[in-house]
């Protein structure tokens, strides 16, 4: 007996039509000071979040001088291993790392010295991950001032001397590191540098963190080469209010940004699907109280599941 040519379509895609799995999206963010270490809250449209281990650290922090874990940022190796690093404390010459296979259970904690050559470094602050694709390596970044080596900025005393540019390094197992250099360097005090790979471009988003006039906003720049990108910023991205610690992601048709409105005590989100306009979603975004600068990620909806299933 011959089957219909309906019937053999059916079962041909079936096994994809049932295992079809839609993302979840991850956000790793610290509270309060980041003495408590890594939380995390989880998203099934990015405009709605939640906290998951009731609002309870994932991971306590253990390294640095202060050992604080703020600005946890967390990616996905191509491998499935999740690499998280993080700043370790306000004046320190280094910067976190662990790795994690499921989000729960977590490796070793490392001091990476990605400054400790520059005995007047003040910081390493809001360190970033990125998997380049074309490499095949990690590339890190991070913001640093070293008093003296850049252009100054407007009453820069106001920021207790601070004068941020991005620093960075590359990696292919987190283990053996290539020499700290620039990675932008514009004509104002830059921090909280994160990229978004879209396929054909990568976005980096990033901070102007002047004091004078005060501009604590967000700007973009896009590049044919994640390791090089102009200077040349874009006009403030974000509204009036004062944003950090962007983290981006592409959601169907739109690109989200979402950010801290560290003033407010809020945080708010933009989005667009041009990298031009951009409409501003504070108001439809929901995210726990206490949330601060963090990293949003995705991963399948099977893999959350089970991790939703520990707590």
């Amino acid at each position: 007996m011959k089957i219909p040519v309906l019937v053999k379509l059916i079962l041909l895609f079936l096994p994809t039509i049932v295992f079809a799995q839609k993302d979840v999206y991850l956000f790793s963010y610290f509270t309060d000071n980041g003495q408590d270490g890594l939380h995390l809250a989880y998203s099934k449209d990015g405009l709605s979040w939640e906290t998951l281990n009731a609002g309870k650290s994932f991971l306590k922090p253990e390294i640095g001088k202060d050992k604080l874990m703020r600005d946890p940022c967390i990616i996905q190796s191509p491998e499935g291993t999740f690499q998280m690093v993080w700043t370790s404390g306000w004046h320190d010459q280094i910067i976190g790392y662990a790795s994690s296979n499921d989000l729960v259970h977590w490796s070793e904690q490392k001091a990476i010295p990605v400054m400790e050559h520059e005995p007047t470094a003040k910081n390493a602050w809001a360190p970033e991950v990125f998997y380049d694709e074309k490499k095949k390596n990690y590339l890190i970044f991070w913001a640093t001032t070293i008093p003296g080596r850049h252009s100054d900025i407007a009453d820069s005393e106001k920021e207790k001397g601070l004068n941020h540019r991005i620093y960075y390094t590359e990696t292919t197992d987190f283990k053996t590191f290539s020499p700290t250099k620039i990675f932008f360097n514009p004509n104002f005090s830059a921090i909280d540098a994160t990229i978004l790979d879209d396929g054909k471009s990568y976005y980096m988003f990033v901070k102007n963190e002047n004091p004078n006039p005060p501009q604590k906003n967000i700007r973009i720049i896009k590049s044919n080469q994640v390791n090089s990108f102009s200077t040349e910023v874009s006009p403030p991205i974000t509204g009036n209010y004062w944003a950090e610690g962007p983290t981006s992601i592409r959601i169907g048709e739109y690109v989200y940004v979402y950010f801290d409105k560290y003033i407010d005590h809020q945080y708010g989100a933009i989005r667009s699907n041009d990298f031009k306009n951009w409409e501003d979603i504070s108001s439809q975004v929901n995210f726990p109280k206490g949330l601060r600068h963090g990293t949003v990620f995705k991963v399948t909806e099977i893999f959350f599941n089970d991790l939703k299933k520990k707590f």
